[in-house]
């Protein structure tokens, strides 16, 4: 237990705010060993993924562009990850590649504890965005038994596939068409990259959008995008997106050093800080 090295395997990976969580858990907890990066460019990941069993690693996260390729890469995958056809966490069993998803965890540990009241009054959920995290997203609101789910991109196929994955229980819409369905939405997921840092932002007429509804914005860089300083001014209630990465930090953590972390106010200050400092270069 005391050597046991994670790593977090994706391509740019500098970026990600993960070893700051882990090892913060590792200090809180006295545990000895340690999570690093692991940029893999395309040409190697195979190869990676391939020889993780036999390298220095017990497992590993594994972010953009490689959940859906280690998701065919494992010998095992958990009910959710088979469900999204995507992993993001890797571990070893008697030298076996397993994977899990813990993305779906994430999701709605945020927003129950931000929201905790949000399954009463969500009967239509707009997501807009036909990504990864969308799919996690549609997942975890079809978990809840949300009747309406509709799934709202640029590209309509995209969305379409999407909803043909989800056996139809998610409806695609064309991104222009949004304005008509923010009326009747009580949660409105942006699960696309607009309005992160270095992206143009996510516009939307607000004014449209259901009275009381729950806004959740996945981006968390900028922790304050845009689109959630529109929604607090006028008074919908907000969700940001780095509860979902701190949360669904937990169970990985736990399968990996046996010890199942809390996601404390801390915690989460020590990564705002780590976000404002890089905002600020």
């Amino acid at each position: 237990m005391s050597s046991r090295i994670v790593c977090i395997i994706g391509h740019p990976v500098l970026h990600s705010r993960s070893p700051l969580i882990h090892k913060h858990w590792l200090s809180v907890y006295g545990i000895g060993g340690d999570y690093v990066l692991e940029d893999v460019p395309p040409a190697n990941i195979d190869t990676f993924l391939d020889s993780l069993r036999k390298s220095r690693y017990v497992g590993g996260n594994v972010t953009v562009p490689y959940k859906e390729l280690a998701f065919r890469k494992v010998a095992q995958a958990d009910t959710v990850a088979k469900a999204l056809g995507a992993v993001n966490t890797l571990w070893l069993e008697e030298q076996r590649l397993c994977g899990g998803n813990t993305d779906v965890y994430g999701f709605l540990t945020q927003l129950d504890q931000s929201q905790p009241d949000w399954p009463l009054r969500a009967k239509t959920a707009l997501i807009i965005g036909a990504g990864g995290v969308a799919r996690a997203a549609i997942h975890a609101l079809i978990e809840r038994k949300i009747q309406n789910i509709i799934v709202v991109n640029r590209t309509l196929e995209r969305a379409e596939d999407l909803a043909k994955h989800f056996e139809k229980r998610a409806v695609p819409a064309d991104f222009a068409d949004l304005p008509k369905h923010l009326p009747n939405a009580d949660l409105l997921v942006n699960a696309t990259a607009l309005g992160m840092k270095g992206q143009p932002s996510l516009d939307i007429d607000l004014a449209l959008l259901k009275k009381g509804a729950v806004i959740y914005d996945l981006v968390y860089v900028p922790l304050e995008t845009k689109l959630l300083a529109n929604a607090r001014a006028l008074d919908f209630a907000t969700v940001d997106g780095l509860g979902m990465l701190l949360h669904q930090a937990v169970p990985a953590f736990e399968r990996w050093f046996g010890v199942r972390p809390e996601v404390t106010p801390k915690l989460r200050e020590l990564v705002v800080a780590d976000l404002e400092k890089d905002a600020a270069r």
